[in-house]
């Protein structure tokens, strides 16, 4: 039998279950997810740094955890090289598991990082709660207790972005990345499209590098934490070059062009999100990880939504008028899927080659 440990909500709710992984109380903000596969790439996706994930899934753990494999220094199965999570709550966790690339156990891996699971929890009832009050502190409290903590008073950016500069592969295109908390993946699409990429930290100024384009990543928290971040862009988009951003990437564009960003009541988090690309009667399906949007009334007039969230008509994604500018909020390159949208790769990469050709 599992020890006992408590969920508590800082509204004095109080959940018991059965702990797994790591036997150790952690306090964040407990957010939902809805996605029914994924959680190696989840719990490595360094957007949810700080938060009690709480999976909708009724099931979860069975098939495992696959062993780790690299190509040019990055994992070619998880978004980062750690788990990023604070926690993670679960109906049901499956003691045993079977998968073909299986190499551990969910619990063997939240122990490797120090990460409490708890399970045996109503995750419904919880998932409601979240939806009509919204996302709200937590902590699981194993043997000793620990304060309410909310993670969008830190800089998380600063916490999950790379110490320094890396480079990936020698492609014709020259792109630089700026890593806010980026998922692998992403690298991984760009390694496939001919590009020689340099991956640089959330405050490096990028603006004395040569480049053909500019990529912002996905990340954590608070976009008006960047604020270096901010700066450096606010000096590219006063050029031409081609700039692409996903997720906080949209986010720091958004603030960059002058406008706000505000705290969504629970977020978006799930593989399917439908969008509709602006102007259009097209829809997508998507998957997304945020807690933040643009507040598209308050950009100047030459920026405009490109993707509009069709459940509660958030902005996701923004466009300049005339110049090679734009970003979304879901992920095109999304791992576990869907990948409807990858295309946009080849669309930031198509505005690069006319940019070269135009100089």
């Amino acid at each position: 039998m599992n020890q006992t440990v408590t969920l508590t909500l800082s509204d004095g709710t109080t959940i018991e279950g059965e702990s797994f992984g790591a036997f150790t109380s952690a306090a964040g903000e407990v957010v939902f997810s809805t996605a029914m596969t994924g959680y190696p790439e989840n719990l490595t996706d360094a957007s949810f740094a700080g938060q009690l994930l709480v999976l909708t899934t009724p099931m979860v753990g069975n098939y495992g955890v696959p062993g780790e494999e690299l190509y040019e220094s990055i994992s070619t199965i998880f978004e980062s090289d750690k788990i990023h999570i604070a926690g993670l709550v679960v109906n049901y966790y499956s003691e045993e598991h079977s998968h073909w690339n299986a190499a551990k156990s969910l619990g063997d891996w939240l122990k490797e990082y120090n990460i409490p699971g708890i399970c045996g929890v109503d995750t419904r009832m919880l998932t409601k709660k979240l939806r009509e009050e919204g996302a709200m502190l937590g902590k699981i409290v194993a043997q000793d207790d620990v304060p309410f903590h909310d993670p969008n008073l830190d800089n998380l950016v600063a916490q999950v972005s790379p110490a320094g500069v890396q480079h990936y592969g020698n492609g014709q295109h020259k792109i630089v990345l700026v890593d806010c908390g980026t998922k692998t993946n992403i690298i991984r699409c760009f390694l496939e499209r001919d590009v020689e990429l340099i991956r640089v930290p959330w405050d490096y100024d990028f603006t004395t590098l040569d480049y053909d384009g500019l990529f912002l990543s996905n990340g954590p928290g608070d976009p008006k934490m960047c604020e270096a971040t901010i700066r450096h862009l606010q000096t590219a988009l006063a050029q031409d070059r081609p700039i692409f951003g996903i997720c906080l990437g949209s986010q720091l564009m958004g603030l960059a062009a002058g406008g706000d960003t505000f705290k969504l009541k629970y977020g978006h988090r799930s593989h399917n999100q439908p969008v509709k690309l602006t102007g259009t009667q097209r829809c997508y399906i998507t998957s997304q990880n945020h807690g933040f949007a643009v507040d598209t009334a308050t950009l100047p007039a030459e920026w405009q939504m490109l993707f509009e969230n069709l459940n509660d008509g958030t902005c996701e994604g923004i466009k300049h008028t005339s110049k090679p500018f734009f970003s979304t909020q879901f992920h095109p390159e999304a791992a576990g899927g869907p990948q409807d949208t990858e295309f946009l790769f080849d669309d930031f990469l198509a505005a690069v080659v006319a940019y070269k050709n135009g100089k």
